[in-house]
C-alpha cells in the first residue's frame, strides 16, 4: 500500500538529499557540510514481547540500526509515545526507561519527544545521526561477484507471534529476545572502521552514485532487515542496484523455535503481507522447503545486516565480524540482472 502510495507523491529537488525514499532505504540522508551529513529515521511499534522493559529496550534497537545500516553514528533521539490514559504509569516507565538503556549503549543522547494518548500502546523513536557525505552505505551499489554476509537469525517475527498467543517455549523467547536487543552498533564499527580511519577508495552520492567502500573491506551495499523480511529487503537491495541475488537456504541462520512457530501456523500479518508483495520476484530450486521459503519473508524487529561486499574480502570481512562477537555467515552472492531477481538453491 505505501510503495504504491509513494509513487504517486510529487518529487521535491534538493542537491543536499544524498538519499532520499527513492530506493526505500534504511534512512534519509541530507548533506549540511563536505565533511558532514545528517542520517534520519523513525520507526515505532506495538508491544511484541510482554515485559516493558524488555520492550524500550527492543524498540530502541530497531530505531537505532537504520542510522547504522547507513553507515553513520547516532547521535540524538526523539520519543514517540502511544499511551492508555488508563494503564498503569509504571509500565510507560519501564518502557522508557529500558529505550533509554540502549540510547546510552549506544552513545546517542534522548533530547526529548512526543506523546499522545491511545488505546493501544505504540513506542519508538526518531533518531538523527551523522556521517561522512563521502562514506555513506545505502542499499545501492552491489556489483556482480560481491558475497553477502548476513549478521543476525532469522525468526524473530514468527516467534513472537507465538509469544502473543502463549505457545513460545522460554528458549525460543530467550534467544529472540536477545537478538532484538542487540545493537548493531558493533558490527558497523567493523564494517566502517576503515573508513572511521579516511581510506576511502571512491566517492559517493550525488556524482557518481555509488555508496562508499574501504581498503580494508570494500563493502558496495548495505541494508538491515527489518519489517519487510529477508526477501523484501534483498529485493530492494536488487532493484536498487540493478543487479540479481541469489541465497543459499542451507547457510542462512535461523532461531531457535523459528520453523517450529511456522510448522504450528503462527504466521504474522506482515509475513503474509511481505509474501504477496514480493514473491512474485522469486524462484526456489525444487529441495527448499516450505517452512524456510515461509521464513524468508518473515518480517524482523530490530534484525540483522546484510552486507553486498566484494569477494576478495568476504573471508576477512566475515572472520572479523565474527571475532567481533557478530554471528556473520556468508549467505548468497550477487550476479548480473537476470529472471528471477532473486533465486534461492
Amino acid at each position: 500500500m505505501l510503495d504504491t502510495v509513494l509513487g504517486k507523491l510529487a518529487r521535491q529537488y534538493d542537491p543536499n538529499v544524498l538519499v532520499g525514499f527513492d530506493h526505500a532505504d534504511d534512512a534519509g540522508v541530507y548533506q549540511l557540510t563536505p565533511d558532514t551529513a545528517l542520517v534520519q529515521t523513525v520507526d515505532f511499534f506495538t508491544p511484541i514481547v510482554d515485559d516493558p522493559y524488555t520492550f524500550g529496550q527492543i524498540a530502541a534497537t530497531n530505531a537505532l540500526s537504520d542510522v547504522y545500516a547507513m553507515g553513520g553514528k547516532p547521535l540524538t533521539a526523539l520519543a514517540l509515545v502511544c499511551f492508555p490514559d488508563k494503564a498503569e504509569i509504571t509500565i510507560l516507565e519501564q518502557i522508557l526507561a529500558g529505550g533509554l538503556s540502549k540510547m546510552i549503549e549506544a552513545g546517542c543522547t534522548v533530547v526529548g519527544g512526543h506523546s499522545i494518548r491511545d488505546e493501544e500502546t505504540k513506542f519508538g523513536y526518531a533518531v538523527t545521526g551523522v556521517v561522512h557525505p563521502k562514506r555513506v552505505l545505502a542499499n545501492q551499489g552491489a556489483q556482480p561477484g560481491d558475497r553477502l554476509i548476513f549478521t543476525k537469525a532469522l525468526g524473530t517475527g514468527v516467534i513472537s507471534t507465538a509469544i502473543k498467543k502463549g505457545t513460545a517455549k522460554q528458549s525460543w523467547i530467550d534467544a529472540a529476545v536477545k537478538s532484538m536487543t542487540t545493537l548493531n552498533k558493533v558490527a558497523a564499527e567493523v564494517i566502517t572502521k576503515a573508513n572511521d580511519e579516511g581510506r576511502t577508495t571512491n566517492d559517493v552520492f550525488p556524482n557518481d552514485q555509488r555508496p562508499a567502500t574501504s581498503d580494508a573491506f570494500p563493502v558496495h551495499a548495505l541494508t538491515d532487515v527489518t519489517g519487510f523480511g529477508l526477501i523484501g529487503h534483498a529485493r530492494e537491495m536488487a532493484l536498487a542496484s540493478n543487479v540479481s541475488l541469489i541465497l543459499d537456504s542451507k547457510k542462512i541462520p535461523i532461531l531457535d523455535g523459528a520453523l517450529d512457530c511456522i510448522r504450528a501456523g503462527y504466521i504474522p500479518g506482515g509475513l503474509k503481507a511481505n509474501r504477496d508483495f514480493a514473491e512474485c520476484l522469486v524462484g526456489y530450486a525444487a529441495e527448499v522447503p516450505e517452512e524456510i521459503r515461509t521464513l524468508l519473508f518473515d518480517p524482523q524487529t530490530a534484525g540483522g545486516l546484510l552486507i553486498s561486499v566484494a569477494k576478495t574480502a568476504a573471508a576477512q570481512l566475515t572472520e572479523a565480524l565474527q571475532s567481533a562477537q557478530v554471528p556473520a555467515l556468508e549467505i548468497g552472492e550477487v550476479v548480473a540482472v537476470t529472471k528471477p531477481l532473486i533465486f534461492v538453491r
